[in-house]
Formats: structure tokens, C-alpha cells, sequence
């Protein structure tokens, strides 16, 4: 059926609305197609579900393609599958947890692995039972501390997650890629830009992980690229580790005093006045020649608190997403953390702690988190400080810092952390030339998850040789409701939107501006005859709205196609107007149906 505007559930808006951040959820609002319910939960209307349908619809098209089978599970889930894998505490606040009226436990399901497998599980025991693919287009929560951005970033959201069973890794690297083909052909039939890039694979677990990020100066992921084809997350960029240096006959470091140099600005301003370094030895000090030494609080899962501190050189600063992506392994209790630098009441509670002279091997008189004695602080450096080099640090003493400190000499550290800022010009790992910083929206994300929740949940089989094996399994998540807002950001314009033809409400838009009845009953005609041409067509039959509002709510709804009938029927004609590139032309009442049917194709 033709949609007519006179009794389509619309109503646009002339202004901005006051909490809107970004331009798609300016416009996705503006135009009616979604509207608020609370921060970070958002109401569908008609234009938006077309919208979101189309999207989906493509996304089940390249499952299908890859012989994935949908299902649905609900989004009210007990506690008792999450807490198997300890994810009911891992993931922390972010959680939506509840209540029955029996004092049950439940939560709103923030993605579905445990489900996916204790399904399979259920049903399937057996080798020739795999691999087997399946997914889900289903509403997420997460309780966001800051929903921003309309449906970038919300507390309900739409997901198409899918997961791969297979016997062994070589089947789990042919499912993975199988879904990394999908979801490329998914974003270019979408017209969106990605880049697949180098991740983390965080709390969820696992070895291998990408993301598709769709570069934008509005993105929250931050990623690097080269001209030589690396391209990464900025929290899995890997650092050129300088080779080892032979500290064979280095002198002794020496401790100085250095009053009022709490800062590496001042410290470096003093040390070229207390030691000054002669050009063949390198110099004057620049930050680079500093160990900067950043106390950081982490609170785990539990609520505890631990601080950690991590050695850097002074000329970098710490990146907490990249500290937050790569401290698990050094904690003894995994999960979602938070990550901050450390108060004063935290140092407060460490008096060994000097503010603006830390060094390393600081030793506390209170034991660690999983520890049961007394024992140093806990202390991770950045790959830069290898063995054999010398650095300008403190002396745990306030006023004092110590000259000529030597790695693996002089102090050790437990463990090496991918830590700091990543810079415009620092080398690609691969070798294949200076990184440049992007911004981007995280699109999709594909994981190899390997054995971890099958083992968690005793999903096993029998192999061939009648041995039972755990399988081992794949994640690949899409954001839905994400990519609308996507697709939002990258196609508008000063006047609305401009949707890609594949997704948008209708194929043409027709407008009837004027008052004659001649008028009405064309644009009626066109729109079915457009119709029954095959074309999805939203018809513009509002009496008493003026021309200026009519064009503007079409350009602000952002059909692809415009056809106008106005004046130019007394000449037979009617405007048929690109949306995109703004060209228009007149053309005979009786060609527009071929005309318009044509640019569909040809588009």
C-alpha cells in the first residue's frame, strides 16, 4: 500500500531537541523516526521501524548465506547460567539484575552466550551434529552510566549476535571467517564504511577478535591505521620494543637532591641544571629520559580496591582504556573493572606513596589483594623500559630523585603492559609505517572464543573416535539500532536526511503542492502506479500545508527520490528531484513512473 502522510503516525519537528549531542539523533528525531522514553531508551515509530526492518532483513540475508539458523531467546534470563561462568559478578554495574515476586534472581541479558550454548548443549551431542551456526536479532541492556548520542550509545539496544559451534580450532577459523566475509558484504550492501581492525577480545574472553569501526570525527573508539594496511584498536596496538641494552659498566646511579620538581616539566628543567648531558652523550634531558611513575586505582568486580603502579617514560601519558584492556592477567580476580587514577585518599591510606617522587621497588607494610604477607607495590612498566636502560626517577624520598637508574639493574617490575598514549608517527607494529590516529564507531565485533564458556557449561561431544572433546565456539555481534544511527551520521545534510536507497522508508517520495483537486488526484495516481511498479512510495497528501513545509519535511525525511506535482501540471510535468545530489528536472506526467522506476534500478 501507497503510505499517505495524511494518516501516517508522524509529526516532525522544527527544532533541535535540547539533549541531542550528535546529528543523527538531531535528525532521527526531527524527522519522527524515533523518540525518547528515558535516557538512553528510545520508542520506534513507523518511518524508524522501516528503517530498522531493512536493516534487519539484509542482516538475516547474509546469515542465510552463510548457512547460519536464526532463533530468539528472551531477554529475561535467570542467574543461575551467568553465574556459572562468573559473569553475574564480572560483569559489574553495567548489569540489569532483578527480582521475581519469590526473590529469584534475574537479569536483562547484556548478549546471550550462555544461552547459545547450554542450548546447543541441550540438543546436540555428537560430532556430525556440527558445525553449526546461529543467531539471534534480539534488544540488549546495559545500564550505562552516561547514555549519550541517542542510539549510539543506550541502555536498550538491538543486536544481531551469532555463534559458532565447532569440534576443533581449524573449524572455528573457517566459521570465523565465514562471518568476517558476511559482514563486510552486510556494511557495503548498507553503504557504510568500515574498517575491520586488530581488538581485544576483553571480558568476553578468547583469542582472535576484530572490530568493524566506521570511521567518524564523532566515534568513541579510537583506532590506528597505515599507509601499508595495518589498522588496529588503539587498545590492542603493540608497541616496537627497543632491543636490550648491555649495561656492562654503566656507572652508579646516583641520588640528588631535587626540591620542587614534583612535575616532569620541572624535574627536566632541573636535571639539565644539576647534571647537564654533553652533546656526544646524548644531549639535553627531555621527558624521554624520565621514568614517570603513575599510581592507579583498580576496583574489581568485588568492590575491593587495589592500587597498581605503572612505570612509563615521562614523555608519554597513560592511556586508561589500554591499561583497562590489558591488566587482567596481572589481577587475581578477572572480570569488568574500573580504572582511575588514584585519589588523595587512596594515597593517604599508603604513606610510603610520595606524590611527585615515586620510583620503583616501593615496598608497602600491608599485603596485596590475593596475597598474605607484606610485599611491593605491584609494578608494571611499559615495553619501552627494557633491560640495560637508564632513566632520571624518583628516589621514594620527597626532594630527591634518582639519576642513572638501571633496568634490570637496578629494579625489576612484574610484568610489561601495553600502557600509553599511541601517537600520530609511532611505528606500525608489522612494519609498515608511521601510524596515523583515527575516530570511529564500533559497527561489529567478531571473537574467537575458543573453549572458554563450553568449558564453563560442559558443552561437549562425542569426536570420531567416540571421545568426548569440548567444542569450541565463535561470538559475532552486530549493533542494529547502531548502524540506523550510523547510517544517520554519514548521510545528511544542513537540510535532513539522505538514507542509501537500500534502507530507506520509501523509494520515492511524491508531494502534491498546491490546492487544486487536479493536483491531488495526479500525485495519487503516480504514487499507484509507482507502487505497482513494485516501489515502496510514502505520498505527501496533507491538505492545507504549505509547499514550504511539504519540500521541507521531504528533504528532511530524506527519501531518496522527490517527485513534485505543482504548477508544472498545467504543462503536463512534474519535478523529479534527487534527494543526494539536489539535481532536478522536469519531466512529462506520463514518462514519470518509467523515469522514476529507471533511477531505482540504475541506483
Amino acid at each position: 500500500m501507497v503510505t499517505r502522510l495524511s494518516q501516517l503516525f508522524l509529526r516532525t519537528l522544527r527544532e533541535d531537541p535540547v539533549d541531542a549531542e550528535v546529528a543523527s539523533h538531531r535528525l532521527l528525531v526531527r524527522a519522527g523516526y524515533i523518540r525518547r522514553a528515558a535516557p538512553g531508551i528510545y520508542t520506534w515509530l513507523p518511518l524508524g521501524l522501516s528503517v530498522l526492518r531493512k536493516v534487519e532483513a539484509i542482516i538475516r540475508e547474509e546469515m542465510a548465506n552463510i548457512g547460519a539458523q536464526e532463533v530468539h531467546f528472551p531477554a529475561l534470563l535467570p542467574r543461575e547460567p551467568y553465574e556459572a561462568t562468573n559473569r553475574w559478578t564480572e560483569y559489574g554495574e553495567g548489569l540489569f539484575r532483578l527480582q521475581d515476586r519469590k526473590g529469584a534472581d534475574y537479569l536483562l541479558a547484556p548478549t546471550h552466550e550462555e544461552m547459545f550454548t547450554l542450548l546447543v548443549k541441550d540438543l546436540y551431542s555428537s560430532y556430525k551434529d556440527l558445525p553449526l551456526s546461529l543467531y539471534q536479532i534480539q534488544n540488549k541492556y546495559r545500564d550505562e552510566a552516561r547514555p549519550r548520542a541517542g542510539l549510539l550509545r543506550g541502555r536498550e539496544f538491538i543486536m544481531k549476535d551469532s555463534y559458532s559451534f565447532d569440534v576443533d580450532d581449524a573449524g572455528l577459523d573457517a566459521s570465523y571467517e565465514a562471518h568476517r566475509g558476511a559482514y563486510l558484504r552486510i556494511f557495503e550492501r548498507l553503504g557504510l564504511e568500515v574498517i575491520p581492525v586488530t581488538a581485544t577480545a576483553g571480558a568476553m574472553g578468547g583469542s582472535k577478535s576484530e572490530e568493524f569501526l566506521h570511521p567518524t570525527e564523532i566515534g568513541e573508539d579510537t583506532f590506528v591505521r597505515s599507509a601499508g594496511g595495518y589498522a588496529a584498536n588503539v587498545e590492542a596496538v603493540t608497541t616496537v620494543v627497543p632491543a636490550d641494552i648491555d649495561f656492562t659498566g654503566a656507572p652508579a646511579a646516583e641520588v640528588l637532591d631535587t626540591p620542587d620538581t614534583p612535575t616532569i616539566e620541572t624535574l627536566v628543567a632541573a636535571s639539565n641544571q644539576l647534571a647537564p648531558r654533553s652533546e656526544a652523550d646524548g644531549g639535553a634531558w627531555t621527558g624521554a629520559d624520565t621514568l614517570k611513575n603513575v599510581v592507579l586505582a583498580v576496583t574489581l568486580p568485588t568492590g575491593e580496591r587495589q592500587l597498581v603502579v605503572i612505570g612509563l617514560p615521562g614523555d608519554r601519558g597513560v592511556d586508561l582504556k589500554r591499561v583497562e584492556a590489558n591488566i587482567g592477567s596481572f589481577l587475581p580476580i578477572g572480570g569488568e573493572i574500573g580504572l582511575e587514577a588514584a585519589n588523595d585518599d587512596d594515597l593517604k591510606k599508603q604513606p610510603l606513596i610520595v606524590k611527585g617522587y615515586l620510583g620503583p621497588g616501593l615496598t608497602l607494610d600491608e599485603p596485596l589483594l590475593g596475597t598474605e604477607s607484606a610485599t611491593k607495590l605491584l609494578y608494571l612498566v611499559d615495553p619501552r623500559v627494557v633491560s640495560g636502560t637508564a632513566w632520571i626517577t624518583g628516589a621514594n624520598e620527597a626532594g630527591k630523585h634518582v639519576f642513572g637508574l638501571v633496568a634490570g639493574r637496578d629494579f625489576t617490575w612484574d610484568g610489561v603492559i601495553e600502557c600509553t598514549d599511541v601517537r600520530a608517527g609511532d611505528p606500525a607494529p608489522d612494519g609498515s609505517g608511521p601510524l596515523e590516529i583515527a575516530r570511529g564507531i564500533e559497527m561489529g565485533h567478531i571473537f574467537q572464543l575458543g573453549r572458554k564458556y563450553a568449558e564453563a557449561l560442559e558443552l561437549k561431544v562425542l569426536d570420531q573416535n567416540g571421545k568426548q572433546v569440548t567444542v569450541t565456539m565463535g561470538s559475532y555481534g552486530v549493533g542494529v539500532t547502531r548502524a540506523v544511527a550510523a547510517l544517520a551520521e554519514s548521510n545528511h545534510d544542513a537540510r535532513g536526511l539522505v538514507w542509501p536507497r537500500a534502507v530507506a522508508p520509501a523509494d520515492v517520495h511524491v508531494v502534491a503542492v498546491g490546492k487544486g483537486e487536479e493536483i491531488f488526484a495526479t500525485a495519487g495516481q503516480l504514487a499507484a502506479d509507482l507502487e505497482a511498479a513494485g516501489l515502496d512510495v510514502l505520498l505527501d497528501d496533507r491538505p492545507k500545508v504549505s509547499p514550504g513545509v511539504k519540500f521541507g519535511d521531504a528533504e528532511l525525511l530524506g527519501v531518496p527520490t522527490i517527485l513534485a506535482v505543482g504548477r508544472g501540471l498545467a504543462d503536463s510535468v512534474v519535478e523529479i528531484k534527487d534527494r543526494r545530489s539536489g539535481d532536478a528536472e522536469n519531466v512529462a506526467v506520463d514518462k514519470a513512473v518509467d523515469y522514476v522506476v529507471n533511477a531505482v534500478r540504475a541506483s
